[in-house]
C-alpha cells in the first residue's frame, strides 16, 4: 500500500496530514509513505526529517497523486487535484461534505472512495480518530489566548502597591470540546469565567474546568443523534438571547463556539447585544466560517464595533501547526490501520466508523445528507 502525503494547496493552511514520528510508525507496520517536498515546512517538519523517518519525498506532485493508493490531506482538494486522483484511490482528508456536497458529486465521478474526518462517529470506539475533536481543542485553546491579545485588561486578579486590578470576565457559549478548552485556559490565565450550553447535562463538564454555568429552561431536545448540541426552535433562542444579554453586558470577553454540521452558524450575540457591551471588550468567534454566532462577524476579519473588539477568525487549528498536525496525524494513523487488515484496505460498510465517513465509493456517493444537500444546491 503506497500512502502519499499531499502539501497543502489552500492559503494559511499551515497543518500536515502526517508527521515525521507517525511515517516512521507506518513505515515499520510495512507501509511505503511518500511525502511532497515541503510538505511539512509549514508545521516546522522538514524534509530531511521524514528521509529519516523511511518517507520517499517526491517532488512531482502529479506524480504524488497518481502513484498512491491512499492519499492524505488536511484541507479539502481543489478541482485540478481531484483530476489527479486516479480511480480506485482512497482520499482521506477534511472535506466538508455538507456544505459543499459539489466537492463530494466531483470525487464520486472520478470514482475516488473518500472519507471525510467530518464524519468519523463520536463514539468511544472512534474517540482516537476524532480529528473535529483534536482540532477543536487545539482552537479552543488559541481562542483564549487570542481574547488575552487583545483585550486591553488583564486576565488575572493582581494585587499591587499601586491598587488591587480585579480578573477579567470571560462568557463562554458552547460547551462542546473547543468551549471546554477555552474555559480551561482563561481560567489557567486566571479570569473568572462563566458558560452556556443549550445541553443541559454538560454543566457538570463546565463546572470540572473551574467555570459557573449560566441555565436556561429549555423544553425541547436539544441533543443530535451523534451527541453535538442541534438546532433548537425559535422561541428556544429568543428565550436563550434574553438570559445571555445580561451575562454579554457584563462580560469583558465573549467566546463563541456554537456550529450545527451544514447549517449557518446560530447567532447568540446579536447586534443589540453587541451595543450594550463594555468599551475595549473582546468577541472572538469560532463560528465565523459559518457564518458567525455574532451578529457583526466577518469571517476572515477583526472589526471594532463601537468599541468593542469581533474577531472573526477562520482555522485557527492551523495557527498552531506543529501541535495540531501531530494530532490529526495521529487520528489518521488510527483510521489507517481501522482500514488496512494483511495489507489489504477493509472497507467493511456494517462497521459504523467505515459507514459513517465514507462518503463516495465506487462512483457513487454513499451519505444521504450529503445527497440531500446536492439536490438542494441544484
Amino acid at each position: 500500500m503506497k500512502i502519499a502525503v499531499a502539501k497543502e494547496s489552500d492559503l494559511g493552511e499551515l497543518r500536515v496530514a502526517l508527521v515525521p514520528d507517525i511515517v516512521a510508525r507506518l513505515v515499520k507496520q510495512g507501509l511505503d509513505v511518500m511525502v511532497q517536498n515541503d510538505a511539512g515546512t509549514g508545521s516546522f517538519f522538514a524534509d530531511e526529517a521524514y528521509a529519516e523517518a523511511g518517507a520517499t519525498l517526491v517532488n512531482d506532485s502529479v506524480a504524488l497523486w497518481q502513484e498512491a493508493d491512499i492519499v492524505l490531506k488536511v484541507a479539502p482538494p481543489n478541482e485540478d487535484e481531484i483530476r489527479s486522483l486516479k480511480a480506485g484511490t482512497v482520499l482521506i482528508s477534511f472535506l466538508n461534505p455538507l456544505r459543499n456536497p459539489e466537492r463530494i458529486k466531483q470525487l464520486a465521478e472520478q470514482k475516488v472512495t473518500a472519507f471525510s474526518m467530518e464524519l468519523i462517529p463520536r463514539t468511544s470506539r472512534a474517540q482516537s480518530m476524532d480529528a473535529l475533536s483534536s482540532q477543536a481543542n487545539i482552537a479552543g485553546y488559541k481562542a483564549a489566548v487570542l481574547a488575552a491579545a487583545y483585550l486591553p485588561k488583564l486576565f488575572p486578579m493582581m494585587t499591587t502597591a499601586a491598587g488591587t486590578i480585579p480578573p477579567a470576565k470571560v462568557l463562554v457559549l458552547g460547551a462542546g470540546v473547543a468551549g471546554l478548552q477555552a474555559i480551561a485556559t482563561a481560567r489557567r490565565l486566571g479570569a473568572v469565567v462563566e458558560a452556556f450550553d443549550i445541553r443541559p447535562q454538560v454543566k457538570e463538564e463546565v463546572q470540572s474546568v473551574g467555570a459557573k454555568f449560566i441555565e436556561v429552561t429549555i423544553e425541547e431536545d436539544t441533543v443530535a443523534h451523534n451527541g453535538y448540541a442541534k438546532e433548537v426552535n425559535t422561541n428556544t433562542q429568543d428565550r436563550i438571547r434574553e438570559v445571555l444579554t445580561e451575562h454579554i453586558k457584563k462580560a469583558d470577553v465573549v467566546i463563541t463556539t456554537a456550529q450545527v454540521p451544514g447549517k449557518k452558524a446560530p447567532v447568540l450575540v446579536t447586534e443589540d447585544m453587541v451595543n450594550q457591551m463594555k468599551p475595549g471588550a473582546v468577541v472572538v468567534d469560532l463560528a465565523a466560517e459559518q457564518g458567525g454566532n455574532c451578529a457583526f462577524t466577518e469571517p476572515g476579519r477583526n472589526i471594532n464595533h463601537n468599541g468593542v473588539t469581533i474577531l472573526g477568525t477562520l482555522n485557527l487549528p492551523a495557527s498552531v501547526p506543529t501541535n495540531a498536525s501531530q494530532v490529526y496525524a495521529k487520528n489518521l494513523q488510527t483510521l489507517i490501520q481501522y482500514l488496512i487488515k494483511n495489507d489489504m484496505l477493509n472497507l467493511d460498510f456494517e462497521d459504523d466508523i467505515v459507514n459513517d465517513s465514507c462518503v463516495a465509493h465506487n462512483g457513487e456517493i454513499r451519505n444521504q445528507k450529503v445527497k440531500d444537500a446536492l439536490a438542494v444546491a441544484v
